[in-house]
C-alpha cells in the first residue's frame, strides 16, 4: 500500500471488545481488543529493537481512543496503559480479514 490509509469512521462499542474502522477506500476492519493490546507498539510492550510481536497479557478493556495528529490513534486501556501510538498504516496492516 503506497499511500497511508485514511480512516473515515471509528466505532468501539462498549462490551463488544472490538474496534471497527471504516477506511476511505471502502474497506472495513474489525480488531478484537486482544489483538490490539497484544500488538501494542510501545517500547514497554515491544522493547527497543526487533520486529513488533504479539505480547500476552494486559487489560483488554478499551477505555478511550484519542487521535494523534492525522496519522495515528492512541488507545487508552482500562489499566491506564496509553503509550502505544497506532499509526493508521500499522492498524491497516493488522487487519486479518480475507481480503487483506
Amino acid at each position: 500500500m503506497s499511500e497511508a490509509p485514511e480512516p473515515i469512521e471509528l466505532r468501539a462499542p462498549r462490551r463488544a471488545r472490538v474496534m471497527e474502522i471504516d477506511w476511505a477506500d471502502g474497506h472495513r476492519s474489525v480488531y478484537p481488543h486482544e489483538l490490539l493490546r497484544g500488538f501494542c507498539p510501545c517500547a514497554t510492550c515491544q522493547g527497543h529493537e526487533g520486529p513488533i510481536r504479539f505480547a500476552e497479557g494486559g487489560e483488554l478493556e478499551l477505555a478511550d481512543i484519542e487521535s494523534v495528529g492525522n496519522y495515528a490513534l492512541q488507545l487508552v486501556w482500562g489499566d491506564g496503559h496509553q503509550t502505544g501510538i497506532y499509526s493508521h498504516r500499522f492498524l491497516r496492516s493488522l487487519c486479518a480479514c480475507s481480503s487483506c
